[in-house]
Formats: structure tokens, sequence, C-alpha cells
């Protein structure tokens, strides 16, 4: 499912998510949000190792997020 986008792609800085066009954040927006169902499946049968990650996947959400409504 996230596996459309590399990790490294997914976390990104503010100033990077800036300078990419409303579609790719769009398209992001979409990469973390299968990443998030992803995790949450994975925190369910307890086989994920780094449970941090999950946040850190919704503070990059809302950082997307945040852009997109400044744009608009």
């Amino acid at each position: 499912l996230a596996d459309t986008l590399p990790l490294e792609e997914l976390q990104m800085k503010t100033t990077e998510l800036r300078q990419k066009s409303k579609e790719a954040l769009e398209a992001l927006l979409v990469a973390h949000r299968q990443r998030i169902m992803v995790l949450r499946t994975l925190a369910h049968e307890k086989k994920i190792k780094n449970v941090h990650e999950m946040s850190g996947v919704r503070k990059d959400v809302a950082r997307v997020l945040t852009i997109l409504a400044e744009r608009t």
C-alpha cells in the first residue's frame, strides 16, 4: 500500500514540501494516509517495531495539509 513512495520521500522537511506542486503534495498526502493505515494494522497485530513512526507520519500529514491550506 504505502510502498508507492520510498520512505525517504515520505519524510520531508517543510521547506522541501513548500517547493512541491499541489499535485505532488496531494499524492504525498495519499501515501501518508495509506502508511498510517498500514501502521495501525501492524500496531493492532503487535508486529510494529518503531511505534513512534505513526506519530511522525501524522505530523507529516498535518504539515502537508497546512501547506495546501496556505495555498488556497
